[in-house]
């Protein structure tokens, strides 16, 4: 076949003047007899690579495809182009099954797919060894290697009974993610020289990866629906019952959606298919466990509902939207709840020890790319080793790269987790250092006398979540190393030696705080909003923050609910507080809305100092008291306030907020008193007979006052 030749069927068949990169290297390979690997990004013409060949050369293809529902749509593509073509499945009958072969016998495919189970029924292998065959193609091919995220025995068995073939063709093996260990396994199961292997690079420019966290999940989703009417998008989920309720959440909203999962009938999920394929839902919700796949090349998003296994398997997830080539955005929903539920897959699998260690390598690998400040995308091509660095690298559509621009010096607060870890003897994980740092009372601690070590409470200012991101941080810019396992243990590495010696400056990159004329909530709402607040705390002789909060009108200034149920997901408003002040404040947000009829709720992908609403929270009334006074007084409120606006007497505030800190919330402790006064109380208390606080105040200068020496000997634990 000549060059004109080829370019003659990618027009006439297929309606493209050109050849994308690497099919034309792969498909002269093919024509010349050469077992091919050819890697491609998804959406990068890998069909076309046998397609073509299959067309000009005699026999029969067979396509081996581990996804059922990918070969229908490969299947109608090609008989829409009077192609014959064919698949042979578990999702035919018997009958169905014995009519496609005797037709594939008598030689009336040019194309016949089959999933990889084919392979060990003795029928199909004798049916074929009477069927002049012009290649097999292995799609998806790192399924065959056991290096390769979606492994499948099967799929690795059908080379011995190939080889029993007396007609044997060429071979081509296509995937998208494969690492450089599973390209070398793929080639040496299959005899691939080294000058026939393909590899165009993984890289979707017209992809944007988004890493959005500390989001109720749910609201996040109905409001980036709510942004995107109309548009074809899919929703990966990582469990069948999160598959069916949020089918259920986005069905009652009015949204056009369609669910696909192994547990549902054969007759479901090619109806979803379908309705999902010729645009008559808008929307596919599926689990990522199942592996939809979904030859679609109008998906405008790819939306992770939890973080998934794998990278591998993450990218091939994602790589389902924006294969026409147009901007697409591929948007991952974390939280630390997903790090549990994929160690509980691996660990309840049948995989055996070794295995099941190669998985948690690639789960800690998933992890620190949702960690990471640095370029998501030079994050996913390091993975698959095109890039030595991810230093500088920047793709200029990520999340990091669009948002984390502001960025702020955590050398020193690093060196103090490195040297954590250190004098933790390296023997202890995330968890267990955030804790030691942050100086809990946590009954493990005590047990390991971790509580001794000179590291303890060394970064009590900050919340046990915020030290976790830092170390999580930390791990996934190869700062601090990780032993694998199930719960993998901290180590320190050559970069951490360069850190603790400074010689290296940790920068940690942050969503710039939006100024003024960048607020993403309606400005002129807010104010609205703020006279009223103002005008009802009047009536009521309350101020004004005991009604909302700015922050809580700055969320009814983004996103505009117009009722009840949508006002109680705004964070700020319990049910008690919407029956006192909820439907004053709904009338005149749905007053703004017909004065500004073009105006919608905004929604930000990422980046965002402001968080959506969320589904539901525990309002101020159902909380514990002295968790309402803590709050009160982390918001800038002096005990004096909060007396006065709770009626409760400064005392009864003062240990609130005292018992909060013992329950493992932080506080300021430069707020009460200084270092110089924080010695002088300890020196004080040691040289009294009865420690007791009267004595204890004698003891000392005239303007310490009870609170600041309880605030020392709570910080201290000796109150």
């Amino acid at each position: 076949m000549t060059l004109a030749q080829e370019e003659k069927i990618l027009q006439s068949y297929f309606g493209y003047e050109t050849f994308r990169p690497g099919q034309k290297q792969t498909i002269n390979h093919i024509i010349q007899g050469k077992n091919t690997l050819s890697v491609m990004p998804t959406g990068g013409g890998k069909s076309l690579c046998y397609q073509i060949p299959g067309l000009t050369l005699d026999g029969t293809a067979i396509i081996i495809s581990p996804l059922i529902s990918l070969m229908k749509d490969q299947v109608d593509a090609l008989q829409s182009l009077d192609v014959p073509a064919t698949y042979i499945n578990s999702s035919l009958s018997a009958g169905e099954q014995q009519t496609r072969l005797a037709d594939m016998k008598a030689g009336r495919y040019k194309f016949v797919y089959v999933a990889p189970e084919r392979f060990e029924s003795p029928v199909f292998v004798n049916a074929i060894k009477h069927v002049p065959l012009s290649l097999i193609a292995f799609d998806e091919a790192h399924c065959i290697s056991q290096w390769g995220h979606d492994f499948r025995p099967s799929y690795r068995s059908i080379v011995p009974n190939l080889q029993k073939l007396p007609n044997l063709p060429v071979f081509i093996a296509l995937t998208a993610t494969a690492t450089g260990e599973v390209i070398s396994d793929i080639r040496e199961l299959l005899h691939i020289a080294d000058d026939a292997v393909v590899n165009t690079g993984f890289e979707r420019e017209n992809l944007a990866f988004h890493i959005v966290k500390g989001k109720d999940k749910a609201t996040y989703i109905r409001s980036f629906l709510s942004e995107h009417p109309g548009e074809s998008g899919i929703i990966y989920a990582a469990t069948r019952k999160q598959t069916d309720a949020l089918y259920d959440q986005l069905s009652k909203r009015g949204i056009s959606v369609a669910k696909y999962h192994a547990g549902l009938s054969e007759q479901d999920r090619k109806q979803a298919q379908a309705a999902f394929i010729h645009d008559e839902t808008t929307v596919m919700v599926a689990t990522n466990a199942f592996g939809m796949g979904i030859d679609k090349s109008n998906v405008r998003y790819v939306i992770h509902y939890a973080m998934p296994m794998t990278i591998e398997s993450y990218y091939q997830e994602a790589g389902r939207a924006g294969r026409d080539g147009e901007h697409s955005d591929c948007i991952l929903l974390f939280s630390p709840q997903d790090i549990q539920l994929q160690k509980f897959l691996i660990e309840q699998s049948l995989m055996d020890d070794a295995a099941k260690q190669a998985e948690y390598r690639k789960l800690q690998a998933m992890i620190n790319y949702c960690h990471t400040h640095s370029c998501l995308t030079a994050f996913i091509l390091d993975y698959f080793s095109e890039i030595s660095t991810r230093s500088s690298a920047t793709c200029k559509r990520c999340s990091n790269c669009l948002h984390r621009q502001e960025r702020v010096d955590l050398t020193e607060e690093a060196q103090m987790i490195l040297s954590c870890v250190k004098r933790m003897g390296e023997r202890f994980g995330v968890g267990m250092t955030a804790k030691v740092l942050k100086g809990s009372r946590d009954r493990k601690i005590a047990d390991f006398r971790l509580d001794k070590i000179s590291t303890y409470g060394l970064l009590s200012a900050y919340t046990e979540k915020e030290l976790t991101e830092w170390i999580h941080f930390l791990i996934a810019e190869q700062l601090l190393a990780t032993e694998e396992g199930k719960f993998p243990t901290l180590k320190l590495n050559q970069n951490s030696v360069e850190v603790l010696k400074g010689r290296r400056t940790v920068w940690m990159y942050t969503a710039p705080i939006p100024s003024d004329s960048e607020a993403d909530y309606k400005e002129d709402l807010f104010a609205a909003l703020r006279k009223l607040r103002k005008e009802m705390a009047d009536e009521r002789n309350v101020p004004p923050y005991v009604l909302f909060s700015d922050a809580t009108l700055k969320e009814l200034s983004r996103y505009f609910p117009d009722t009840k149920d949508d006002m109680l997901t705004i964070k700020g408003v319990g049910e008690r507080k919407f029956e006192q002040y909820g439907e004053a404040f709904l009338n005149e947000i749905q007053q703004w809305r017909a004065e500004h009829p073009d105006q919608k709720p905004a929604v930000r992908i990422t980046g965002s100092t402001a968080s959506p609403p969320r589904e539901k929270k525990q309002s101020d009334d159902d909380r514990p008291s002295h968790t309402i006074s803590y709050t009160m007084f982390q918001s800038g409120k002096s005990i004096t306030d909060i007396a006065a606006i709770r009626e409760l007497s400064p005392q009864t505030i003062e240990g609130h907020i005292f018992k909060a800190y013992k329950d493992g919330y932080p506080i300021a402790w430069n707020i009460f008193f200084t270092e110089q006064e924080e010695a002088a109380v300890l020196k004080a208390r040691e040289t009294i007979v009865e420690p007791k606080l009267k004595p204890l105040k004698e003891a000392l200068a005239d303007e310490f006052d009870y609170t600041k020496i309880k605030a020392v000997l709570v910080k201290n634990g000796i109150l």
